[in-house]
C-alpha cells in the first residue's frame, strides 16, 4: 500500500477522467493501492490504465497490484508553470519525470519531497498518493540513501 497524503503537497491534483471500465483503478488508488492492467494473453504490464493490451490487442486484461517502487528514468525541472492549470503558475519549481516501475512500465508523474537540484536519473523512488477531496494522483518521492543505474537499453536493474 502507498502512503496517502492530503492536499497534494502544493502541486495541483487534477481531477481524473474516469471511464466506467477504469473505475477499479481509481477506487484502488483512493485507498493507496496502485493497480496496473496486465494482459493475460502476452503477459504485458500496461501503463496507462486501459481495458485492452496495446501490445497484442487483447481485451483479456486483469489488474495486478504494483509495488509502488521505481527508478527515475528521465526528468525535467519546471521553474515557471504556465499552461491550462493556473495553479501551476503559482508554484515552482517542480519536477516532471518518467519513472520506470519495478513491474516494467514507465509512468509520467511528478517527483515530490526532493530538492530539485538533487534528483538524478537512476534514483530509486517510491509512490505516494496525493489526494485533494475525492481526486487522487500517484506521484513519487526519492528513497533515502538509495540509487540505481539505468542501463543504456532503458531497463532498470
Amino acid at each position: 500500500m502507498l502512503e496517502i497524503v492530503e492536499d497534494g503537497l502544493n502541486l495541483p491534483v487534477p481531477p481524473p477522467q474516469i471511464q466506467p471500465e477504469m473505475s477499479v483503478f481509481w477506487e484502488a488508488l483512493r485507498v493507496g493501492e496502485l493497480l496496473l492492467p496486465h494482459c493475460r494473453r502476452c503477459e504485458f504490464v500496461v501503463w496507462s490504465p486501459r481495458p485492452y493490451c496495446p501490445k497484442c490487442g487483447s481485451f483479456d486484461v486483469d489488474w495486478v497490484s504494483a509495488s509502488g517502487d521505481g527508478v527515475v528514468y528521465s526528468f525535467t525541472v519546471n521553474r515557471r508553470g504556465k499552461g491550462f492549470n493556473k495553479k501551476y503558475q503559482e508554484i515552482g519549481p517542480y519536477i516532471v519525470a518518467y519513472v520506470e516501475l519495478a513491474e516494467g512500465p514507465r509512468i509520467l508523474t511528478n517527483i515530490v519531497d526532493a530538492d530539485v537540484d538533487s534528483v538524478e536519473i537512476g534514483v530509486r523512488v517510491r509512490g505516494v498518493v496525493h489526494r485533494a477531496g475525492d481526486d487522487v494522483i500517484v506521484r513519487f518521492r526519492p528513497v533515502e540513501g538509495e540509487s540505481a543505474h539505468v542501463d543504456s537499453s532503458g531497463g532498470a536493474p
